[in-house]
């Protein structure tokens, strides 16, 4: 049967839209679940790190406050590892699951603010009343800024970073330590230093691993 003289001639069908919107789909699927587990991993370090830390500053201002306040305080910074530690534990049996790493980025989200005001809380119930705003300083910047670099997520970076920043200032001037102001007003610079870092660092095209896809799950 011959063709029209002006009919098209036949060729292959172009891949419909709605298959490349589906591939599109399960690349980005699957570059998420990718992302979340390397938090997953990344998060064993984090706890650590936070342990340890803990551990030497209850160490270094040892008899600068009665013991039962370190304790407390000990304490305090201890549940929230022990809680990324069981989140993980939970969520590493299914490594490559999207669901349970989702969930597992919520938990940890709502983990690292209990767990910054943990640490927060140490400029009231560790750091002795004689603390020099230096000491005061590096005390609210340097273990957020170990979480930040370790967790590489955003979210869970700032959620760190905030209560500790604020319960340092308010402790430098509610207690009062020695140059009250001038100590709150280090804490405050200093960890919005931290604070420019991570934004710094998420808005770097390969840095920070990724946390716009973080950004989606926790804004969903």
């Amino acid at each position: 049967m011959a063709l029209p003289l002006h009919s098209p001639i036949p060729s292959r069908e172009a891949p419909a839209p709605s298959s490349l919107a589906q591939l599109a789909l399960l690349h980005d699927e699957a570059r998420e679940t990718a992302l979340l587990s390397n938090l997953l991993g990344r998060t064993v370090y984090a706890a650590g790190g936070l342990a340890v830390a803990a551990l030497a500053t209850v160490l270094l201002a040892r008899g600068a406050m009665p013991v039962a306040e370190p304790a407390v305080w000990l304490v305090l910074v201890l549940i929230g590892v022990g809680a990324m530690a069981r989140s993980y534990a939970r969520t590493i049996r299914q490594p490559f699951e999207r669901g349970p790493l989702r969930e597992f980025a919520y938990d940890l989200n709502a983990i690292s603010v209990y767990a910054g005001f943990a640490w927060g809380a140490g400029a009231f119930l560790t750091l002795g009343p004689q603390t020099s705003p230096v000491t005061l300083m590096i005390f609210a910047a340097a273990v957020p800024a170990i979480m930040a670099a370790t967790m590489r997520a955003r979210e869970i970076s700032l959620g760190f970073l905030a209560p500790v920043a604020g319960l340092g200032a308010f402790a430098a001037v509610l207690r009062p330590l020695p140059e009250g102001p001038l100590a709150a007003a280090f804490v405050l610079i200093a960890c919005a230093c931290v604070g420019g870092a991570i934004f710094w660092m998420n808005s770097r095209e390969n840095g920070f691993s990724a946390p716009a896809a973080l950004s989606r799950i926790f804004a969903a």
